[in-house]
C-alpha cells in the first residue's frame, strides 16, 4: 500500500527533483531488510536475541575479543549472501542525476556501495572496515569468513571492526557532513526508519526547517510522518523507484533483478 500525503493527492516530489540542485537522503535498517539483512529492533530484532553488553561496546571487546568477532564474522557471512534491492539501486540512480547530493545512511552493511553509491557517509561506520587498536588505521576486509579470529593488523595488533558500538561517538565529520547537507538541501528523502534513533532522527526536521520539501518511505507512520510534505507506507523496494519515476517502477535495464540465496549460518553462542 502506498498512501501519498500531499495536499493535491499526488505526489510532487519528481517535479521538485527536476527543480532541485541539493538532494539529501537519510536511510535506515528498513532498506537493507528488504535485501534479507536482519535488523535489531522489531519483533525478531537482534537485540531481542543477544545482549548488546556482551557483543557491541568497548567493553566487551576489551573483555573478549573473539567472542566479539565471532559474532560479527557471522553478520557478515550473512551480510555476504545479501544483494542490493531497486531501493538501493534508485538511491544510487537518483546520485548521478543530482547536482549535489549526499546519502546519509545508519545501516553498517554496505550496501548502498554495492549497489554504486560514491558521495555518502556511513553514522555508525561499515562492517567491512577494521581499524587497527593501536595506531587507529583504517582498512577494508572483506574476507568471509575471517581468516583469523580475532583478525590481526600487519603491526600484530587486534583489528576491531569499524562501526560505532554503544557508548561511542559517532563520527565527527560524518556528522558534520549530514548536518549540513540537511541545512542546504531542496529536497530531503527518509527511506526505511523508525525515526527514533537520535542524531539521525532530527536531520529531517532541520531540513523542514530551513526549506526542504520532505519525503517519507516506510512500512508505516513514523514520528516524522507529522512533518513531512508527503508519507507513502510499503515496501521501499516497491515505492521509491516508481516516485522517482523510473519505468515500470525499477531504475535502469528492463532486466533489473536481485534474488537472494537462501542459506542457514549458526550463530555464536554470547552465554558460552
Amino acid at each position: 500500500m502506498s498512501l501519498n500525503m500531499s495536499r493535491s493527492g499526488a505526489s510532487k516530489l519528481q517535479g521538485r527533483l527536476r527543480r532541485a540542485k541539493r538532494v539529501a537522503v537519510l536511510t535506515g535498517a528498513g532498506v537493507s531488510a528488504e535485501s534479507g539483512v536482519p535488523t535489531f529492533r522489531g519483533t525478531d530484532g537482534l537485540w531481542r536475541q543477544y545482549r548488546a553488553e556482551d557483543l557491541a561496546t568497548p567493553e566487551a571487546f576489551r573483555r573478549d575479543p573473539k567472542l566479539v568477532w565471532e559474532w560479527y564474522d557471522w553478520r557478515r557471512q550473512l551480510i555476504a549472501k545479501c544483494q542490493p534491492n531497486p531501493a538501493h539501486q534508485a538511491i544510487a540512480a537518483l546520485e548521478r542525476d543530482a547536482p549535489e547530493f549526499l546519502l546519509i545512511t545508519q545501516n553498517v552493511d554496505g550496501l548502498h556501495r554495492k549497489a554504486g553509491s560514491v558521495r555518502l557517509v556511513e553514522l555508525h561506520g561499515n562492517l567491512w572496515h577494521v581499524r587497527c587498536v593501536r595506531d587507529e588505521r583504517t582498512m577494508e576486509n572483506f574476507d568471509v569468513p575471517l581468516r583469523q579470529i580475532p583478525p590481526r593488523c600487519e603491526c600484530g595488533a587486534p583489528l576491531r571492526p569499524e562501526v560505532v558500538w554503544f557508548g561511542e561517538a559517532l563520527p565527527a565529520e560524518a556528522l558534520r557532513q549530514a548536518f549540513d547537507a540537511a541545512e542546504s538541501c531542496e529536497v530531503f528523502l527518509v527511506v526505511g526508519t523508525s525515526a527514533v534513533v537520535q542524531p539521525a532522527a532530527s536531520l529531517p526536521m532541520i531540513a523542514r526547517g530551513h526549506g526542504a520539501y520532505v519525503v517519507e518511505v516506510n512500512l508505516e507512520p513514523t514520528p516524522l510522518t507529522s512533518i513531512a510534505h508527503e508519507s507513502h507506507y510499503g515496501k521501499a523496494g516497491e515505492i521509491l523507484p516508481r516516485l522517482l519515476g523510473f519505468p515500470s517502477g525499477r531504475p535502469g535495464s528492463d532486466n533489473f533483478e536481485f534474488r537472494n540465496s537462501n542459506f542457514a549460518i549458526s550463530p555464536p553462542d554470547p552465554h558460552r
